[in-house]
């Protein structure tokens, strides 16, 4: 019997093995079971596709920053003019230089050209100083409205300095003035008779230029004063620096204060032209009353060498005097208006609706 039973559990094992061959082993079963609980989502992507992070792939919000980078640079804003309103626009830049030089050129020829011929007209230092204010006027009434009358230099820097005119305009502006200068007195220089300057020398060697330097500005030797005394008596430098910058710098005062928008500015071109007049009187038997760089400028270029060798003092002195003009008035001057002095808006009604469409 207990072979029996030993022979039964001896074959017994096969049968054991059999079974057990079908049945997976407790790894692989366990392996099986976690595969079964992998979530759905970590199977392989289809072929089609990239997965994240991947160099072919671009990082998510890639195409959106890039469009709303695209819509920043090419944003614009519009916005709807109502019809009946009142439009305000100013003329144009080269509407305004134009006029400066046409208000220079008037000026100097007019100023120059009977400073020029005095001697022959007797016409005296009143009637010089009479013409430079005069024409200042008339150009003033003319095309003030356009530029705001400045034909001078140191006019246009004092009224800069004083928050009247943009900084913008400045060079703009003195370019224009030297401009209508120098041709004025190009055409007076082209017009003096060859045997004029020689017949007032009184046989003395003369020429265009020598005639012509009678209306440069100078100082010591070259003052009036000096030329008239024979150089017994002379302005000095210091003198004509001092005389320039003062008288410079109350003429730009009176035009700061004469277009004023709280003034009567109508009467501006009046008060303007006789404070010229009135201080060119005052600076004749000095330096020959500059007061105005663009005007010596002019004088000087169709004069003998002198004359541009002493010009320095007449660009330093106005532009100084109307720098501290500039400065006074901005500094007693309440809120003072970029208006450009006597320089006129137009202005005009729209009878439509106007959309306006700027970019950004």
């Amino acid at each position: 019997m207990a072979q029996d039973n030993s022979a039964t559990s001896a074959g017994s094992t096969e049968p054991d093995d059999n079974a057990a061959a079908g049945t997976p082993a407790p790894e692989e079963a366990s392996a099986a079971a976690a595969a079964d609980s992998t979530p759905a989502a970590s199977q392989p992507a289809p072929s089609g596709s990239q997965p994240a992070g991947t160099p072919g792939s671009q990082p998510a919000g890639t195409s959106g920053s890039a469009s709303a980078e695209d819509e920043h640079e090419h944003e614009i804003d519009a916005y709807v003019i109502p019809a009946g309103t009142v439009m305000v626009t100013g003329p144009s830049l080269v509407a305004r230089l134009g006029a400066e030089v046409f208000g220079t050129f008037g000026l100097v020829v007019v100023g120059l050209g009977i400073a020029l011929y005095n001697g022959i007209s007797q016409i005296g230092s009143l009637g010089v100083g009479l013409g430079f204010g005069l024409a200042y006027a008339a150009a003033l009434v003319a095309v003030g409205h356009v530029s705001g009358g400045h034909f001078n230099p140191a006019v246009t820097l004092g009224a800069a300095i004083g928050g009247r005119t943009p900084w913008k305009d400045v060079v703009p502006y003195w370019l224009a003035q030297l401009v209508g200068a120098v041709l004025a007195a190009a055409v007076l220089f082209i017009t003096i008779p060859s045997t004029l300057p020689g017949l007032l020398a009184q046989g003395g060697e003369a020429s265009g230029r020598t005639f012509f330097s009678s209306v440069a500005n100078g100082f010591a030797d070259h003052s009036p004063l000096s030329t008239a005394s024979q150089g017994q008596v002379e302005f000095s430098l210091v003198v004509g620096l001092l005389v320039e910058i003062v008288l410079t710098a109350v003429f730009v005062g009176v035009i700061l204060g004469a277009t004023d928008r709280r003034s009567r500015n109508a009467q501006a071109p009046i008060a303007i032209g006789l404070a010229l007049a009135v201080l060119t009187l005052v600076a004749l038997p000095v330096t020959n009353a500059s007061l105005n760089p663009a005007r010596s400028t002019a004088a000087a270029l169709f004069s003998e060498s002198w004359a541009l060798g002493q010009l320095w003092l007449f660009w330093v002195a106005p532009l100084v005097g109307a720098a501290l003009a500039g400065l006074v008035y901005r500094a007693f001057a309440a809120e003072p208006a970029e208006d450009n002095l006597l320089e006129e808006d137009d202005a005009y009604v729209t009878t439509d609706d106007v959309l306006v469409v700027t970019e950004r």
